[in-house]
């Protein structure tokens, strides 16, 4: 049986321009993410990686090269189909939570959920990440990760087809980095979201079913794991 290519991104790079100076983020990535499987790019600081995530992301574009999602470019798109892109089709996941602190956790769900095609319930994206007691709070009245767990449900409530996370643990300390790991285990393997994590943390590379390690600007391995780890096996 054939596995379905989501991303396919060939000959991609990126150059920001500082002042005179050049720099390339992306060096000639070519890449492909395959329908339903958890991948964890590695990398140091300065490796890529965020970059590349934005632009698989339509957060941002690429100098050359060109990337595909569903077999539709994305280097060809205008601002508009971009913008449609990011709104029905991704999910993101950042370090930092960016909740909107008025609002209780269904609330701060229920904003995304709007505006989505096929949402879930927001209590029912709650419940999937393990807060449905919590589903009344506000950002105040919560933990670092529960905050993390509501934006995950955020992300997850109008059902996209990829979640993509950029170092979704980085702000937490270990015990509640795998609460939140577990939240996005289950949402790739229960709801099928193809899933993206990026990270410096080579502990988190064990949940993968593909690990492809940065540096550079360049992808300088990828390697297809056996046995995924489940996230509560992960320590750091």
């Amino acid at each position: 049986m054939s596995v379905e290519t989501v991303f396919e991104a060939r000959g991609l790079t990126k150059v920001y321009r500082m002042g005179e100076q050049e720099v390339h983020a992306l060096r000639g990535i070519d890449l492909e993410l395959y329908n339903g499987e958890l991948v964890v790019l590695l990398g140091p600081s300065g490796s890529g990686k965020s970059t590349l995530l934005n632009i698989l992301g339509g957060l941002d574009t690429a100098t050359s090269g060109s990337v595909s999602y569903a077999g539709k470019d994305l280097t060809q798109a205008t601002d508009r189909e971009l913008t449609e892109y990011r709104r029905y089709h991704v999910g993101f996941v950042f370090q930092f939570y960016n909740l909107i602190p008025s609002l209780t956790a269904r609330e701060n769900v229920a904003v995304v959920t709007e505006i989505a095609r096929h949402p879930m319930d927001p209590a029912e994206a709650l419940d999937l990440v393990g807060l449905a007691d919590r589903k009344d709070h506000f950002p105040s009245q919560m933990s670092g990760g529960e905050q993390q767990r509501v934006a995950i449900a955020r992300a997850i409530a109008k059902n996209p087809a990829v979640l993509l996370c950029d170092e979704p643990t980085g702000a937490l300390d270990s015990a509640t980095g795998v609460v939140v790991l577990e939240a996005l285990e289950r949402a790739n393997q229960e709801l099928g979201t193809t899933t993206a994590i990026i990270t410096h943390n080579s502990d988190i590379a064990a949940m993968a079913d593909r690990v492809l390690r940065m540096h550079d600007g360049r992808i300088a391995s990828a390697a297809k794991q056996t046995r995924r780890k489940a996230a509560r096996e992960i320590t750091w």
